[in-house]
């Protein structure tokens, strides 16, 4: 190539990088501004997309890590305890007795002649309940009542013979020792006639026992004969029971008080009686008296409530229940059952303080069942565990479930 050439193709050159840099001052054309768009919405879509996986992530992990910590925890539900004790008496059973009960038996022997009164039947003090037949009887005392006359008539025979012996006696025409016997005579002939009058008496006594009579007011709760039985005298283990009467217009209920509450026990107090046969109503009773000692097998002191009974709505061998009136001791509180742990070092109850738990030592003083009585160791501020678990140890993290309730709840 010549000098010439050279030079044209140097000049030419730089004209070419002009028109090059030149055009890429130039505008772009329509179709070029689209397709930069395009690329530029790519891009930032490519980077949303980015973004949003990765704040997700973080997101998740963190929730994660927050679920892994509350885990970690126990869940619990609390409750406050009820400051004083949560019941004001207690329920204790007793079975009714009528005031006076007894069976009625013979006294004499013979047949049943008649009855006059059933099971059920009330009758007065007197009444006739039913009639004996007592031939036997009846003719032991007509010869007893022979007897007497008999005796009698020596009497009178007896004593004017020794008088006819003294007035003999003031003239000599006797002597001392036949008017001593005459007047011997006359005293034992005497002692005669008081026998017999006795043994009379005896069988009048016995044949009185033929009307069977009711010895007190009262209901008749069992009839054990009929027409024609045979009637024997004698003691319970060889007789067999006319009737069974029942004085029903007041009761007796015996009730065992456990040891515990027997300081509540007070006579004269009035107590409320309740019986599952009879919803809904309440009868009033006294409490007359108590054995004032404690039963060395049950441990219990034994009372005696009595309660009037005048329309015959209780009935003697009914189950009742008394409803006994207990001081709570002072400064109590009252917790569920079910907020008792049962450990090796004693009774405790899981108290939350600061989300964490403190196993705190309880003295019971009252246990009513579903709640009990704390007399120390826990205040109405406490937060207390409901249904704690066996494995709860002291200090272990926690997390409160539900709201904290300020009264215990009654069953």
């Amino acid at each position: 190539m010549s000098t010439e050439e050279k030079e044209q193709v140097s000049a030419a050159v730089p004209a070419n990088a002009e028109t090059q840099q030149a055009v890429e001052q130039a505008p772009p054309s329509g179709s070029g501004r689209v397709r930069w768009l395009v690329a530029l919405a790519v891009c930032m879509l490519v980077a949303g997309v980015i973004y949003s996986g990765i704040h997700s992530r973080v997101q998740a992990e963190a929730s994660l890590q927050r679920t892994t910590q509350a885990s970690e925890r126990a869940s619990v539900n609390v409750i406050y305890p009820k400051g004083g004790s949560d019941a004001a008496e207690i329920l204790l059973p007793g079975n009714t007795q009528a005031f006076t009960d007894t069976p009625i038996y013979a006294r004499t022997n013979g047949y049943l002649k008649k009855w006059y009164v059933d099971i059920g039947t009330h009758v007065r003090q007197g009444q006739l309940l039913a009639l004996i037949d007592t031939p036997e009887l009846d003719q032991q005392l007509q010869q007893t009542e022979a007897e007497l006359k008999t005796a009698q008539a020596n009497v009178d025979l007896a004593h004017i013979t020794a008088a006819r012996w003294q007035n003999l006696l003031k003239t000599n025409s006797v002597s001392q020792q036949e008017t001593d016997q005459a007047t011997s005579d006359l005293i034992a002939k005497q002692a005669v006639v008081a026998q017999n009058e006795a043994n009379v008496r005896r069988l009048q006594q016995l044949q009185s026992y033929e009307r069977i009579e009711a010895p007190f007011d009262g209901v008749i709760t069992a009839r054990n004969l009929d027409i024609g039985d045979l009637i024997q005298a004698g003691d319970p283990s060889t007789s067999k029971e006319l009737f069974h009467l029942s004085s029903v217009n007041r009761l007796r209920v015996y009730v065992a008080v456990p040891e515990v509450y027997s300081e509540s026990v007070h006579d004269g107090e009035k107590v409320p009686i309740t019986l599952d046969s009879i919803p809904g109503e309440t009868f009033t009773g006294t409490l007359v008296r108590n054995s004032d000692a404690i039963d060395l097998a049950s441990r219990t002191l034994n009372i005696e409530v009595d309660v009037d009974n005048p329309k015959g709505r209780l009935k003697p061998g009914a189950y009742a229940f008394v409803h006994l009136p207990v001081s709570g001791a002072a400064g109590a509180v009252t917790v569920p059952a079910n907020t008792l742990l049962f450990r090796s070092e004693g009774l405790r109850v899981g108290v939350v303080k600061n989300g964490h738990v403190a196993l705190v030592p309880i003295t019971i003083g009252h246990d009513y069942g579903s709640t009990v009585e704390v007399v120390s160791g826990v205040s109405p501020k406490d937060a207390v565990i409901v249904d704690p678990s066996d494995s709860l140890e002291n200090g272990a993290e926690v997390v409160v479930e539900s709201p904290a309730r300020h009264e215990v709840a009654r069953q």
